[in-house]
């Protein structure tokens, strides 16, 4: 096994990929990055951390968002600039040692690394939707439609930065549906294939 071997985990919103990687890192006994890098990002870039949440989920999507959202025209965006301080903090963990990173593209840019398993943890629509009003609760928006939405900002953030289409099957080693398998056998299945 390589030193510094490196699992990442994109999921679907509702899914349990927050949870199940933090389950992962602490059976593995290796760090779970997810929160943890906000306050990072926050520290390198300048940026508050609330703002550094909020750039995940406001980024354009296609060239008109790109064009009209922006002003690229003049250089790069303060979401650009973090984009590379995320990308950079992303790198340093992973040369640090052993951990589970959470979200945040660490997929994409970790995706050299032989050490490195890359994950994608998805449900039914059901699914996501029960399990965030037992976690996050009754919201003003339907749980659908929640779902939805920050699954679509997470796509459009994700395709903006890397030009890879998010939770597509081949661009991950493995896919798994934490609603049919559980949330303790996705980990499972992770800790034996680490």
């Amino acid at each position: 096994m390589k030193k510094n071997r490196i699992v990442t985990i994109s999921r679907e919103f509702g899914s349990g990929g927050r949870t199940i990687g933090r389950k992962l890192a602490e059976e593995l006994g290796v760090p779970c990055y997810d929160s943890e890098l906000i306050g990072e990002i926050a520290r390198e870039s300048g940026f508050a951390e609330a703002h550094v949440r909020r750039a995940e989920e406001s980024s354009p999507s296609g060239w008109a968002g790109a064009l009209f959202s922006t002003n690229r025209a003049f250089g790069p965006t303060n979401e650009d600039y973090l984009w590379e301080v995320q990308r950079r903090v992303i790198l340093e963990l992973a040369e640090k040692g052993p951990c589970v990173i959470v979200g945040r593209c660490a997929d994409y840019i970790l995706r050299d690394r032989a050490d490195c398993l890359t994950a994608f943890i998805h449900a039914d629509l059901k699914f996501r939707a029960d399990r965030i009003v037992r976690v996050y609760g009754e919201r003003e928006a339907s749980p659908e439609e929640r779902v939805r939405d920050k699954d679509r900002r997470r796509a459009a953030y994700h395709r903006f930065y890397t030009d890879m289409k998010w939770g597509y099957a081949k661009n991950y080693q493995i896919s798994l549906d934490s609603g049919a398998l559980g949330l303790d056998a996705c980990v499972a299945i992770l800790k034996r294939l680490y």
